[in-house]
């Protein structure tokens, strides 16, 4: 951190967890002139906008530095809640994270922090790497997985374009969690042993996923159908379910069943057996390139179709951009051809590309998979 180049001073997205709070204080510590940002995102309970608001503006006090909390209340609520209601509403499973750190946080931090404090960089507790554009091979800056495999945050990172990503910096991609512990009881901050939160933030803040969606969304009873229409349970609501889910389902059959579609416009969660299950491939659009230009041949990658999921060797063959795509400014669609068929190809969900270390880029699964044809050699 000392020799980083250019002006050190930096603006640090301050949650009031251990991450953060140790992310400002390695700053502070190597000579950067900090400054605190918090953004207020919901009302109410919720660790990160009530306990983690006190406990940023401390954090901050004990490092002696200033902090600021910003109203980005009605901006969450457009670009997240909404628009996590409506994906659920329709029948799909949204990515909100992603979102948030394109739409809520990186983009307008920087923007805000800018414009208010004339501060051009943004720090965060992610555990991720930045390769800046004068080092790396293609005069990109690269976006590489944190040294820690168990906290790797770089899947929810890869939606971030470049000019974003030149300014960004993060302290504990070099560290594990439990290094972080450790340097933070150094410190002597007051979120050392701070439990990590587990959920997304809107689960913490309802209680529950659930009463999140039960709270925005009027009960939908419906049928849980065989790929063949037929009956074999009722559900409370497709927004409960997810693609690839066994248990829970609360359907009695001879075999174990997975759920492989949310019908939205029939109301109905289709369930077939495993065998029936896999898919070969997927579509995936809304792709921004991050580490390296959009191919134009077929490459070798390695997929994640979800956070905690092992990546997965696919085919990446770039398709045409259709008009809806273009009129969006996301031009970029490819389609993926699995080595071993997968279990939960999720529509809404992120599909990231890896080349070991390096995030090349990602999207979002836009049509149902296709059917399995047998692997990709």
């Amino acid at each position: 951190m000392r020799t980083w180049p250019g002006e050190h001073r930096v603006a640090v997205g301050l949650s009031g967890g251990v991450d953060s709070s140790l992310t400002a204080a390695l700053l502070v510590e190597a000579g950067w002139q900090v400054e605190g940002l918090t953004l207020w995102l919901m009302s109410g309970k919720g660790a990160c906008c009530a306990e983690g608001l006190v406990d940023a503006a401390a954090i901050c006090e004990e490092l002696g530095v200033p902090h600021h909390v910003v109203d980005f209340r009605d901006h969450f609520k457009a670009q997240i809640v909404d628009f996590l209601v409506e994906g659920y509403a329709a029948g799909v499973t949204p990515l909100p994270c992603s979102r948030c750190n394109r739409e809520v946080k990186f983009g307008p931090m920087l923007q805000w922090a800018e414009a208010e404090r004339g501060i051009g960089r943004l720090a965060t507790g992610h555990y991720a790497r930045v390769r800046h554009g004068a080092v790396s091979d293609n005069g990109r800056h690269q976006l590489l997985r944190g040294l820690d495999s168990q906290k790797d945050q770089s899947y929810f990172l890869y939606d971030l374009p470049q000019e974003v990503l030149g300014r960004l910096v993060f302290p504990l991609g070099e560290l594990t969690k439990a290094d972080t512990r450790l340097e933070a009881e150094r410190h002597g901050l007051r979120t050392a042993k701070k439990p990590e939160s587990q959920d997304l933030c809107l689960a913490d803040h309802h209680g529950s996923m659930k009463a999140f969606l039960d709270a925005y969304l009027p009960p939908r009873p419906g049928e849980i159908v065989l790929v063949d229409g037929t009956v074999v349970g009722e559900h409370d609501g497709i927004e409960h379910f997810t693609i690839g889910q066994r248990k829970g389902l609360g359907v009695a059959w001879r075999e174990p069943l997975h759920v492989v579609r949310l019908d939205g416009a029939m109301n109905q969660v289709v369930v077939a057996p495993r065998a029936e299950a896999a898919r070969a491939g997927a579509v995936v659009g809304a792709v921004n390139w991050v580490s390296v230009p959009p191919p134009e041949d077929p490459i070798e990658v390695a997929v994640q179709v979800r956070y905690r999921s092992a990546p997965e060797r696919a085919l990446l063959t770039p398709l045409p951009a259709t008009d809806a795509d273009r009129a969006a400014q996301r031009p970029h669609r490819v389609q993926l051809t699995f080595a071993e068929e997968q279990f939960s190809i999720t529509p809404a969900q992120a599909a990231v590309f890896y080349d070991g270390e390096v995030l090349l880029g990602g999207g979002l699964i836009q049509a149902d998979p296709a059917p399995a044809t047998g692997p990709h050699q």
